[in-house]
Parts: C-alpha cells; sequence; structure tokens
C-alpha cells in the first residue's frame, strides 16, 4: 500500500499531483500515527516553472532536496511560521514537487485536534494546517517516503471521478507573472 519510487519519478508533475489526490498521508512522529486523505494539492514543475523555488535551476540549501530522485520531502518554513510539506518528484536533478494543500483527516483525529488546539469537523485547507495538523516541521525536509518511520503516503483506493476534481490556478503566486495562471492546483470534494 505504501506509495513505491516508481509513483514517484514520474516526470509529469501535473499528472502526479491529480494522482496523489485520494492517498493516504502518513506520519509518525515521536511514536504517534497521524493520516489525512489528500483532498487538495499544486503542481510545481521544476526549473521552467516561474512559482517553483527552483526555477532557472535556483539551488540553495533550502532547495537542495528539490534536485534529489522522487520520493522525498520537501518542507520550507513559510513567513518563518509555517512548515509547508511538498512531494518531490521526478528524476534527480529535475527540481519538481507537488505542494500538499489540504487532507480530511482519517487516523487519529484526537492527536490531530490537539496539535491544532480545535476540533475538526471537515477538512483541512491550507498546507499550513496540513503540516501542524500532522506534525510536520521543516526539519522533516529530505525524510524519505519510501518507508513507514516518519512520513508516507499510501495508496487505499480512494479516488475521484473528473466531476470531483475542480482545476484552478495555484494560491499565492502573484510573482510568477504568467506562471500564476497555470491551471496547477486541484482540489478533490470529499
Amino acid at each position: 500500500m505504501i506509495l513505491t519510487e516508481s509513483f514517484y519519478v514520474n516526470e509529469n508533475v501535473v499528472e502526479t499531483a491529480k494522482m496523489l489526490l485520494g492517498k493516504m498521508l502518513f506520519t509518525k512522529i515521536n511514536g504517534t500515527i497521524t493520516a489525512g486523505i489528500i483532498s487538495e494539492t499544486e503542481a510545481y514543475n521544476g526549473a521552467k516553472d516561474r512559482a517553483s523555488h527552483a526555477y532557472n535551476y535556483r539551488r540553495t540549501a533550502r532547495t537542495e532536496v528539490m534536485f534529489s530522485e522522487g520520493g522525498v520531502a520537501y518542507v520550507y518554513l513559510c513567513y518563518g511560521i509555517h512548515s509547508l510539506f511538498n512531494v518531490v518528484t521526478g528524476a534527480k536533478g529535475n527540481p519538481q514537487a507537488v505542494l500538499i494543500r489540504g487532507i480530511s483527516p482519517a487516523i487519529n483525529i484526537k492527536k490531530i485536534e490537539k496539535r491544532l488546539g480545535r476540533k475538526v469537523n471537515e477538512a483541512l485547507h491550507g498546507p499550513g494546517l496540513v503540516s501542524k495538523a500532522l506534525g510536520i516541521h521543516y526539519l522533516h525536509s529530505g525524510t524519505s517516503l519510501l518507508s513507514p518511520e516518519k512520513i508516507w503516503i499510501e495508496d487505499h483506493g480512494i479516488s475521484f471521478s473528473r466531476k470531483q476534481i475542480k482545476i484552478t490556478p495555484r494560491i499565492g503566486v502573484d510573482y510568477a507573472g504568467k506562471d500564476a495562471l497555470l491551471p496547477y492546483r486541484f482540489v478533490a470534494e470529499i
């Protein structure tokens, strides 16, 4: 059930972003397992995508993990507060990633509620909330997603019809010019 390396090395990051909808994102933090069904994703198409942190092959200490072979976590700190979780995809040297923007909590909801400090009755929208709910921290950047040690993704056979998936431009990337308008955000109706 855990997604294998062959899933992550797909060179079409937009296709991978769609395929991640309905998959279960798991974490095991301090011995506690939590999980949610992925309901919202955004694709970042590497060096040619002005919205990507690795646009034009920009390499920094933070983005270096994006140049890894698919199947690792890219987690970065946003506004100095929020850890944002991305799935690195594609071949080594091709810095593609899928931002996980939303989940529907599914396993150990009490722990998720404790982390968030509130009741959870519906899907969580916003990548900062996803990471907080599942205990993902920017120090997890570079973590392999191929084994159930800290962070991994499983296929439980949940799928959505085309009518259940809303496709829009990405959020918060106005600086990317025409690339901000690309239809790279996918939202599943759970």
